[in-house]
């Protein structure tokens, strides 16, 4: 019995403009990539993760706020660097810091601080230094002040009581 040819066509098989207009983009953005490393100090460059252009817009990725002060510096130099590349004209360039969702997952503030940098402590005083901050607050005139540091003197004699001894 002959095989019945099917109606069915694979979907890459069709040529695709998107697609390649995608891959178009992505080969754009990793010359870019390439001229701002080529421009940047080799410590620095390391640094700058990802880029991309949006209109009239370059923006960098860094990993942290340091690295990314220091890539501003750098704003005209990476600017001039890329012109030959883009296909739009590009006149401002912004730095973005990419947080590590692997280590902080969906943790927001402190606590993504503190999962970033997992070998530091908060520095509690002394059980006597709390009682000296309580019973100062109770002298202050400023009411707003005295409300503070009552609140700061109770939020250090709680932490302390959680904090394991070591």
């Amino acid at each position: 019995m002959a095989k019945k040819p099917t109606s069915f066509k694979a979907a890459l098989s069709f040529p695709n403009r998107t697609i390649a207009h995608f891959y178009s983009r992505i080969e754009q953005q990793k010359q870019v990539l390439q001229r701002i490393h080529d421009v940047l100090p080799a410590t620095i460059a390391e640094h700058a993760l990802h880029c991309v252009v949006n209109g009239k817009k370059l923006l960098v990725y860094t990993d942290t706020a340091a690295w990314a002060s220091q890539l501003r510096f750098y704003n005209s130099a990476i600017l001039a660097a890329i012109a030959p590349v883009t296909r739009e004209s590009v006149s401002i360039m912004q730095v973005k810091i990419m947080v590590d969702t692997l280590t902080t997952g969906r943790r927001r503030g402190a606590e993504a601080l503190q999962a970033m940098s997992p070998g530091r402590k908060p520095n509690i005083p002394s059980a006597e230094k709390i009682e000296f901050i309580h019973n100062h607050s109770l002298t202050v005139s400023d009411e707003q002040l005295k409300l503070a540091l009552l609140r700061l003197s109770a939020t250090l004699a709680k932490l302390s009581k959680h904090q394991a001894p070591a």
